[in-house]
């Protein structure tokens, strides 16, 4: 359909696609703002300008998409990094973003300095924000900021570009280190699915050449059955798995029963590991499909095995991860 065939349909856009800025006010989600994004390829989506401009919930044509914790969305206030906290605020949400001193395991550093468990970038609250309709894409965007008196000073403009009449999110970040000396820097994108795309009836799809090393002796039991899912199981152990692709950076989520999938692509240049965290367990049941700087260990052990990336002063470093949900057969 043109254009001009389109307005003969459609008064007013907002009937089929947009954004919206609204405040959450009852219960401990209160004051929670989010821009809801809907597009008329089936996409709903919450992306959240106080937990670091993530991705809440995802529905793609109302069939929910993204994982959602016990917790559910909590207010930007109650985000504590003090150790064993994680779990009493950790939202899951289709996006999570880990870092960007630390990714992994709580940690003391050698210089002393404490790193809870998936660094701070979650707790922090984007400014210059701008959520708008740029014609055939809507276009949220801000910039997160992390430092520290005497420390680290990062800059992050995250850029979603959403096609008004499609069913994809490319999500864009350029990290700079704004002070003159090298800084070591972590990033995990945390992509979160639930039920119902995740089922039994789901699988995993990867390409061909690629490298996978299990993080515990359970997952490295679990590695013939990697990319299946079965019904959740009463205090089920988690299993990791950290992939490395040879050249094509993609995994996909494929339900034939719904007859949906979602598949997860990113920039292997900068991004070189794809964490995939595989719980099965009854009440906490998830996939999370995870492209990596690291292999998430914390940022003291990565420093000592040498695989902390650093960013020279004032310099920059893109990220590019997309998310395309699509019918199959």
């Amino acid at each position: 359909m043109d254009k001009k065939e389109f307005r003969a349909y459609v008064g007013n856009t907002e009937q089929v696609y947009g954004v919206r800025r609204v405040i959450l006010d009852e219960g401990k989600s209160r004051g929670i703002s989010m821009y809801q994004v809907t597009t008329a390829g089936g996409l709903e989506v919450d992306i959240l300008p106080d937990t670091g401009l993530d991705m809440g919930h995802l529905r793609y044509k109302g069939i929910n998409i993204a994982y959602t914790t016990k917790n559910g969305y909590d207010s930007p206030s109650r985000f504590q990094p003090i150790p064993g906290e994680f779990g009493r605020y950790f939202p899951g949400g289709m996006l999570f973003t880990c870092g960007l001193l630390s990714a992994g395991p709580e940690n003391t550093d050698t210089d002393g300095t404490f790193h809870p468990l998936h660094g701070r970038f979650h707790g922090l609250s984007a400014e210059g924000l701008c959520g708008h309709v740029d014609g055939d894409n809507i276009i949220v965007s801000g910039e997160i900021r992390e430092t520290a008196q005497g420390g680290c000073c990062f800059s992050v403009r995250r850029t979603y570009t959403i096609p008004a009449f499609g069913s994809e999110i490319q999500l864009e970040d350029e990290i700079t280190n704004l002070t003159p000396s090298p800084a070591g820097y972590m990033m995990l994108y945390h992509m979160n699915f639930g039920w119902p795309i995740l089922s039994e009836s789901a699988h995993l799809e990867f390409p061909e050449k690629r490298k996978v090393t299990p993080r515990t002796p359970y997952a490295e039991k679990g590695l013939p059955t990697q990319c299946q899912f079965v019904k959740p199981i009463d205090g089920e152990e988690e299993q990791v798995f950290f992939n490395e692709m040879e050249s094509e950076a993609y995994a996909r989520l494929v339900n034939p029963e719904l007859g949906i999938a979602a598949e997860v692509s990113w920039s292997l240049d900068t991004l070189p590991i794809l964490a995939q965290w595989k719980n099965m367990a009854s009440g906490d049941y998830v996939l999370g499909l995870e492209p990596s700087t690291c292999y998430i260990m914390g940022r003291e052990r990565e420093r000592r095995e040498g695989r902390l990336m650093t960013l020279e002063p004032y310099g920059s470093v893109r990220h590019s991860v997309r998310l395309r949900l699509s019918d199959v057969k």
